[in-house]
């Protein structure tokens, strides 16, 4: 059977709600009120319910969606900057990305089994991301590997903060570990 194919209209709509509400979460949390999301999104609250008919639906649909955006930065640095530029460059994004979705730990860690698959799928699009990066970085003799990528997201994850002076210097912190030094 082939896949159905999504209206142009609906798919904004989609992607409007995604947007709004990954935007309401950050200032609200995930308990906002569908209506705030909806308003925001210029939808209305029966179009939210239509695409997610449960809450964790929309957090899931938010939280995947923000996990590839953020995976996906990796390719696209690296062809844009050397090896070591394109891996701090990352992390930075990376640890923006944890700071952002503080509001969502609660929802991820409430034992809801809607959320159970997330932390997999959490390590299925960041550690092949970062490990290609630390690959390239290694490979051009920047940096040694003592760290897996798991072991430096896992870091990472907790050191994050919004305070995003503080975050960049963790992180170069840590990266002048990591350099080759002969």
């Amino acid at each position: 059977m082939a896949e159905r194919k999504v209206r142009a209209d609906a798919q904004r709509n989609l992607d409007a709600l995604l947007v709004a509400a990954r935007d309401v979460f950050a200032v609200s949390g995930v308990d906002a009120p569908v209506r705030e999301i909806a308003a925001k999104a210029g939808v209305g609250v029966g179009t939210v319910y239509r695409h997610f008919p449960q809450r964790s639906d929309l957090v899931t649909a938010v939280f995947r969606h923000e996990v590839d955006a953020c995976a996906e930065q990796a390719p696209l640095l690296a062809a844009q900057h050397p090896p070591f530029e394109a891996l701090r460059l990352w992390l930075l994004r990376f640890t923006g990305f944890v700071a952002a979705k503080r509001g969502l730990a609660a929802a991820l860690h409430s034992g809801d089994p809607a959320f159970e698959p997330l932390p997999a799928y959490f390590s299925s699009r960041f550690e092949p991301a970062l490990e290609a990066l630390l690959e390239a970085a290694e490979a051009a003799g920047e940096i040694r590997r003592p760290l897996t990528a798991d072991e430096l997201l896992a870091t990472l994850s907790r050191l994050s903060t919004p305070d995003q002076d503080y975050t960049e210097r963790v992180v170069d912190l840590l990266l002048d570990g990591l350099r080759h030094r002969p």
